[in-house]
């Protein structure tokens, strides 16, 4: 049996409007702590996987590389602890592990922004220096573990928005704001586009296969997808009981299917989420031959061309696994490549090589419903907000930022005050931008 891995990486848009202040720190922190790590794992001759990159991410990436970015959490890092003030204590807080002595945390911070995969040097500035060092080297690993045949890369919308919600808000059905009337396709179509283009000037090729934002797909985003050049796309197998109109069942999840010259894969959810969310509390040995087990076992019942998708968060899982992931994804990288029964595949040659079955997509999420992103009191006032500023101003730059999924999100539960201004600050922004005084 095929199995095919996808490994998503994320992170919203987090500096102001025209500006490159960050306020709040998570892409830095991830570069050096989860995306560096995944990209060594590959290069020690792991299992072959498929990456795919939201272009924001992308693009902020690119600010750090380039030293454009203005974070103070970065500031405070290279910051003698001494003489850290109480805030710049707070900013060092955030990416602390739960639990640890804040007593340590100023002197501790530095080197917790790395992975455990590789030796650190003992002092501060030779660790100012790694990290200097993995920013510029990131992408360009990427980059060449795919010529090498190690990794595909992939690529999301532009700035991650719930594709089938900007083409129609009715998509969402129960879960939708009530009164909202909000149908732009024509913007989910620049967002793959303007997406496609920035993966295109950083890897020299354009993104063949697509992880719709929250592997949000419907009938028109496939069409959409495919006009805008996408050969394949990701998402979850709820979306596929929905559109053929039957239970879960095995063998229908192991083939490719073909919507609107879209080829389109249904991940496996629970042996998915068993990484994303189980397997942490376990020993990282024990847990990987649990997960090459199940899937030996699927193998007997799956014939030799079925694939078998696992996709999730490539980033937020490790925090919660014993040295950031780390032995566990070696022990199932090793595991894998042992058991004879399992070989890797790329979604993209699994496409090309494969017939795929016509389907008509019915619209879902990753998670089936729609509910996450709108439905509940503050998520619609987020809608309704976006929906006014998008008929005032038209389709104005700030106006992709706040389509991203993020800050429904969380809306009615922020992580951070910081995050819902920011959100504000775009609205504000596109009134701006078009020259149109906000009500």
């Amino acid at each position: 049996m095929r199995v095919a891995i996808l490994w998503h990486f994320h992170q919203p848009i987090y500096k102001t409007p025209e500006a490159y202040d960050y306020v709040l720190p998570w892409v830095n922190y991830h570069a050096t702590r989860n995306y560096w790590q995944m990209a060594r794992l590959a290069q020690d001759g792991g299992w072959p996987c498929t990456f795919n990159f939201v272009p924001c991410l992308l693009e902020q990436l690119l600010d750090y590389e380039t030293g454009r970015a203005r974070d103070p959490w970065q500031a405070a890092l290279e910051k003698d602890p001494d003489d850290l003030s109480a805030s710049e204590r707070e900013i060092i807080r955030l990416h602390m592990p739960p639990g640890s002595d804040p007593s340590a945390w100023p002197k501790k911070a530095l080197r917790e922004i790395f992975s455990p995969i590789d030796p650190l040097p003992e002092d501060r500035t030779g660790l100012l220096e790694r990290q200097a060092e993995i920013r510029r080297r990131l992408l360009p690993a990427y980059g060449r573990l795919e010529e090498e045949g190690r990794a595909e890369l992939t690529a999301s919308a532009y700035y991650h928005p719930i594709l089938p919600m900007l083409c129609d808000a009715g998509s969402a059905g129960s879960q939708r704001p009530p009164g909202l009337d909000f149908r732009h396709p024509w913007d989910a179509s620049y967002q793959l586009r303007r997406g496609a283009d920035l993966f295109t000037g950083i890897f020299g090729h354009a993104p063949r296969g697509l992880w719709p934002s929250e592997g949000a797909v419907s009938r028109e985003t496939a069409q959409l997808a495919a006009e805008a050049g996408f050969r394949f796309a990701v998402t979850d197998e709820s979306v596929l009981w929905e559109s053929l109109g039957r239970g879960p069942d095995p063998a229908a999840l192991t083939k490719p299917y073909r919507c609107q010259d879209l080829t389109v894969f249904f991940r496996e959810r629970e042996l998915s989420d068993l990484i994303g969310f189980m397997y942490a509390r376990w020993e990282p040995r024990d847990a990987a031959r649990d997960l090459v087990r199940r899937l030996a076992e699927k193998a007997r019942e799956a014939g030799e061309d079925a694939v078998l998708t696992l996709a999730l968060d490539g980033e937020n899982p490790w925090g919660t696994y014993r040295d950031n992931g780390v032995p566990f994804l070696r022990y199932l990288y090793e595991g894998l490549a042992a058991e004879p029964s399992l070989r890797p595949e790329f979604f993209g040659r699994a496409a090309a090589a494969l017939p795929a079955e016509p389907l008509e997509l019915a619209p879902g999420t990753w998670l089936g419903h729609f509910g996450q992103w709108s439905g509940s009191p503050a998520k619609n006032a987020g809608w309704e907000k976006l929906a006014a500023a998008r008929h005032a101003c038209g389709p104005v730059p700030s106006i992709y930022v706040a389509e991203g999924s993020d800050w429904f999100w969380w809306f009615g539960e922020e992580p951070h005050p910081a995050f819902r201004r920011l959100f504000d600050l775009y609205i504000e922004d596109a009134y701006r931008q078009a020259g149109v005084r906000r009500p």
